[in-house]
This record gives structure tokens, sequence and C-alpha cells, in this order.
């Protein structure tokens, strides 16, 4: 079992090897499953110019957020990006470059470079500028663009007994994944809790290196396969940060207590 034992001593030794300039997916939806304790150790270690895929990029003092704001990001592939003020400041100063992606065609592009796949046709973004080009991916700081998105190249098939078109996007694949699992075991077999499972997977499959962080450890066997989400063979290394790591919630959105004359109706 020694020799497939992936577990690290911290954080701090799972993203050692992550260099600038690296391409990184990270797990994780809105702010459910961030792997903050790997994000953090990232910003510790001063790792910049970072192109980071993911499905949001955090808010502005969470998750990605704290990369973005101390300047780490070169480069953001999302689908999500309206609750981070410094993220906009960015992107309209120039500062950041942006590829806007439908999400369920980045969960795909995801799986696919996950799965040897290098391309595939979609009807998602047909006859707007994600197929047509001209999308700002980054702006020049004066309100011009200076980069923008290339068309895409369009086709029709039939599907479904009707002929539609469909635009060709290519998949994704990076140097490093950084998912956040509530529990797993020395072999890398990993489970992800509810919402915080979207996007994780599919980040884990399209990484050279996957790094996870888990809240639980548990020994070979103690899984059942049936509830493993992700398999080991995708996961090169985990690290514990127990199960009171800080959670945040992004929106708290609660109902006001009934009245009396409520509570009796």
């Amino acid at each position: 079992m020694a020799g497939i034992d992936k577990v690290v001593g911290s954080a701090a030794e799972a993203v050692a090897d992550v260099f600038d300039g690296a391409s990184v997916a990270v797990g994780g939806f809105g702010l459910s499953g961030n792997p903050v304790a790997l994000i953090e150790a990232l910003l510790a270690r001063g790792t910049g110019g970072l192109r980071v895929v993911s499905n949001n990029c955090g808010v502005d003092d969470w998750g990605l957020g704290r990369l973005l704001g101390a300047g780490r990001l070169a480069k953001m592939t999302a689908s999500y990006v309206g609750e981070n003020k410094e993220f906009e400041r960015q992107f309209l100063a120039g500062e950041l470059e942006v590829e806007l992606t439908p999400q369920g065609t980045l969960a795909e592009k995801l799986r696919a470079g996950g799965s040897g796949i290098a391309a595939f046709f979609t009807p998602t973004g047909v006859g707007t500028q994600v197929a047509e080009g001209g999308l700002p991916r980054r702006y020049d700081g004066a309100g011009g663009v200076a980069v923008a998105s290339a068309p895409k190249e369009v086709r029709s098939f039939a599907l479904g007994g009707r002929v539609r078109e469909f635009v060709l996007e290519e998949a994704i694949t990076t140097d490093f994944a950084l998912v956040h699992a509530i529990r797993g075991d020395r072999h890398g077999n990993l489970v992800f809790n509810k919402a915080a499972r979207n996007f994780s997977p599919l980040a884990a499959m399209a990484a050279r290196v996957c790094v996870a962080q888990v809240e639980e450890l548990v020994e070979p066997g103690a899984l059942d396969p049936d509830e493993v989400h992700l398999p080991g063979v995708y996961v090169h290394r985990v690290v514990i940060v127990g199960p009171d790591v800080e959670k945040r919630i992004e929106k708290r959105t609660v109902r006001e207590p009934a009245t009396a004359g409520q509570r009796e109706g």
C-alpha cells in the first residue's frame, strides 16, 4: 500500500511544484467546495501568472478571489464572474484576460479533456459572439478591446430528426487541478458533498496533476465503490484539512420569524 499512498503532509507541500504561469483547474461551485487551504498555500508561496479554469472566481476576499486580489492571475476561464468587484476592475483595466464560456460547455470542455477527446460540437452559443467571435477577452484600459475571441467553426448535423447548427468547442487540459472533497482514502478515491461535486471531478480529470484536500481521510476499502465520485487514478496528492476547515456562504437568505397569528393559522 505504501507505493500508492498519495497523502502528503501539508497544503504547502502539495502545491510546491505549481510553477509561475501554470494552468490550473479549480473545483467548486460558487463558494461550495472551494479548495481554500490549497489556494491559501499558493498565495503564501507567491506563485503568479496563473491561468485558471473554474466555474467562477470566488468573491473579493475568499476562494480564488484571494489570488486575484494579490495579482496572481493572468487569465481566467469561467462561466460566471458576477460576485467579484476586483475581477471587474482588473478586466476593464486590461490587467486580466477573461474567457467567458457557457456553463455546460465549460463542464464538457473539462470532461472532454480528461477523456482524451480533442473537441466536440454543441448547439450552445450558435448565433452569438461565442460562435461568431468578437467577445472581449482583454480590454486596453481605455474602454477599447485589445483582444477579442476568434470565430469558431459552425457545422450542420441531423440530430433528433432535424438539422441544426452546432459550434466546435475545443477541450481543456491543465497542468494542475485543485479540488476539495468531504472524504477520501489514501489511494485518492474521493467523495464530494452535494453542490461541491458539480465541477470538481471534471477539473480533476482535465489535469496532469490533481491535488485534493479532504475533510476526512479513510483507509483503502472503507469507501463503498458505488459512493466514489472520482476514482483515485485521477488524483495524485491528498492533503487532510479536517472537518473544521472554514466554509463561507456566498449569500445568506433567511426567512423572517413567523408571527403568533401565522403560527396559529
